[in-house]
C-alpha cells in the first residue's frame, strides 16, 4: 500500500512554546513557523491578531499550545477557536501537557472533575474543512479520559516513554538498570511499553495518620533503579520511592517524568548541592511539555530534558 504523500503545515504557536515550536520546524523542511500578536487591551483582555490569515486557506494548519495556568488559557482559545474557521484543509492541536488530567474523577458528591470540563471545552472547537480537529496529547493521566472528548475533537494519545527508553540505552551497565513505578496506576500505565525491563512496584500504605511508601514486589538490590511516573508536582512521592529503593539495595536512583509541573519551584529540592552531600537522584529526566519548568531547570543536575519536538513534527504527519 502506497504511503501517503507527507504535508506541508503551518505551525502557530503561544507565547511560552515558542522555544518548543523552533525545534519542531528544525525536524523538517515540512513545517513552516507562523505567527499570532499577542496583546492586550488595557482591561488585561486579549487583543489578537493571526498574521497572513488569508494565505493559510486550504492549507494543514496546528497550534502549539501550553495551558500552563488558567490565565492563559482563554487567550489561546481564542485562537484554536478562530483558527479552523479560516477554511484550512486541517486543523490539528498539539497540547502535549493536558493539565487537569489528574482530576478525573468523583470521589465524593461535589467534587468536580475538571478534566471533563476541559475536555468540553476543546470538544468545541469547529471543525475544519478536512473534518474534525486532531488533538495531541502526551502522557494523559489515564487513557479513560479519551471518552470525555466529543466526536467532533479526535484525540491522540502520543508518550514520552520512547526517549526515556532511548536515553537508558545510552547509559553504561544499561543491562542493570530497573524500572520502578511509584504506585499501582503508574504500573498499569507504563509497564506494557517498558515490558523488557525488570520492574520493581511500590505503594502507599497508612500507618495512623500517615501514609508510608513500601516496596510492594520485585528486587533492586545492585541495580540502577528509574522510577517512572506521568508528572509530578511537589516530588514528595518521589522522594520517598528513592528512600525505600536505597534501603532496598539500590545501587543509584534516578527518575523519569513527562510533565515536570513542579509547582511553588519545588523542582528546588531535587537539585544537587556542591556541598559534597550524597545525591539522591542521579538523572532526573523530564520532557520539555511544560516550558517555564524548562527553563528553570536548565543546566541544574540532576536534571535532563528529553525534547519532544521529534515526535511531535512526527504526529503532524498523522
Amino acid at each position: 500500500m502506497e504511503k501517503p504523500k507527507k504535508k506541508q503545515v503551518l505551525l502557530f504557536h503561544c507565547v511560552e512554546a515558542e522555544e518548543l515550536a523552533r525545534k519542531v520546524a528544525a525536524q523538517s523542511d515540512l513545517i513552516q513557523l507562523q505567527s499570532i500578536n499577542w496583546r492586550s487591551f488595557d482591561d488585561g483582555f486579549p487583543n489578537l491578531f493571526i498574521n497572513n490569515a488569508q494565505d493559510i486557506r486550504g492549507l494543514h494548519v496546528a497550534f502549539l499550545a501550553s495551558f500552563s495556568s488558567p490565565a492563559v488559557i482563554f487567550e489561546q482559545l481564542s485562537v484554536i477557536y478562530a483558527l479552523p474557521r479560516l477554511f484550512t484543509a486541517s486543523f490539528t492541536l498539539v497540547l502535549p501537557f493536558f493539565p487537569t488530567g489528574s482530576f478525573e474523577r468523583m470521589e465524593e458528591e461535589g467534587d468536580v472533575a475538571t478534566a471533563f470540563t476541559l475536555a468540553r471545552m476543546l470538544s468545541s472547537v469547529p471543525i475544519s474543512r478536512g473534518g474534525p480537529t486532531s488533538l495531541v496529547v502526551y502522557d494523559i493521566h489515564a487513557l479513560q479520559e479519551r471518552f470525555y472528548f466529543g466526536d467532533t475533537l479526535l484525540p491522540l494519545f502520543e508518550t514520552g516513554i520512547p526517549l526515556l527508553k532511548q536515553r537508558l540505552h545510552q547509559l553504561p551497565e544499561s543491562d542493570k538498570i530497573v524500572v520502578a513505578f511509584p504506585d499501582d496506576g503508574a504500573w498499569k500505565r507504563f509497564h506494557k511499553l517498558l515490558d523488557h525491563f525488570p520492574m520493581v512496584v511500590c505503594t502507599k500504605v497508612r500507618e495512623g495518620d500517615k501514609r508510608i511508601v513500601r516496596l510492594k514486589e520485585g528486587d533492586c538490590a545492585g541495580c540502577h533503579v528509574v522510577i517512572v511516573d506521568d508528572l509530578v508536582q511537589s516530588g514528595g512521592t518521589l522522594i520517598e520511592c528513592q528512600k525505600v529503593l536505597a534501603a532496598h539495595g539500590a545501587t543509584k536512583v534516578s527518575a523519569y517524568v513527562t510533565h515536570a509541573v513542579f509547582p511553588k519551584r519545588s523542582w528546588e529540592r531535587f537539585v544537587h548541592k556542591n556541598d559534597g552531600a550524597e545525591k539522591a537522584f542521579t538523572y532526573f529526566w523530564t520532557t520539555d511539555s511544560c516550558p517555564y519548568t524548562v527553563k528553570a531547570i536548565g543546566n541544574k543536575a540532576p536534571f535532563e530534558v528529553l525534547s519532544l519536538a521529534g515526535s511531535i513534527a512526527d504526529a503532524l504527519q498523522i
